[in-house]
């Protein structure tokens, strides 16, 4: 974690980008790095990252496995290229409660992987530097269940970036990737609104687009 940080709140997403790739730049000279972006509002923060890194720009859609009587309480979750990861507690579940959450949020993730990439081809992960960034950190979880997706997949080396996240959720990524640069943590946290003058909510069309503009995957 780095701890000079920038004056805040940042103006959007790009200048957020902007400088989270300052602090990158030692990620910059590694072959076949891949910078992975949690959709939405993490794509327009990834997409400046990786044009300074020279890296491949890809999206990482995440889906929580929340219970049916309480969504919000995950128990696991799914992300691209078909990885599943699940909490001890998803054993109390029956299997076919369990295997009817997966299937719904199979179809859910595939479906926004076709809205977000088309026929753009998605990024291989073994053996490859993995940079993971998104626009900022309040719980984490969505993270966490991301980095163990991407570990799973063995990458050479995993990191996990952000402009601004709350001190305990960055804390807890440092067990599960390699490097974890939070840029800003600001206390109280909060809310990672707070922290960008201009944060509206990230469109699908603008994720198409960046994804568009990047080097395509390899």
């Amino acid at each position: 974690m780095d701890p000079a940080a920038p004056d805040l709140p940042y103006r959007d997403r790009r200048h957020a980008g902007e400088v989270l790739a300052g602090h990158l730049a030692h990620w910059r000279d590694r072959p076949g790095l891949l910078v992975l972006a949690l959709p939405r509002g993490g794509v327009a923060v990834a997409a400046p990252v990786a044009a300074a890194l020279d890296a491949v720009l890809d999206v990482l859609v995440v889906r929580k496995l929340g219970l049916p009587w309480q969504p919000e309480y995950a128990v696991g979750a799914l992300a691209s290229g078909g990885i599943e990861v699940l909490q001890p507690e998803a054993a109390s579940l029956p299997a076919a409660t369990l295997r009817e959450i997966v299937d719904r949020e199979s179809a859910e993730l595939a479906r926004r992987e076709r809205l977000y990439r088309g026929d753009r081809p998605r990024a291989a992960i073994a053996g490859r530097p993995v940079l993971i960034v998104d626009d900022g950190l309040a719980t984490g979880a969505t993270m966490l269940a991301a980095a163990r997706a991407v570990r799973r997949q063995a990458p050479s080396m995993l990191g996990v970036a952000v402009p601004v996240g709350a001190r305990s959720s960055c804390r807890q990524l440092t067990g599960v990737a390699d490097e974890v640069v939070c840029v800003a943590m600001p206390e109280p946290f909060r809310a990672v609104s707070l922290w960008y003058r201009d944060f509206p909510q990230a469109e699908d069309e603008e994720v198409r687009e960046l994804l568009a503009q990047a080097k395509v995957p390899a």
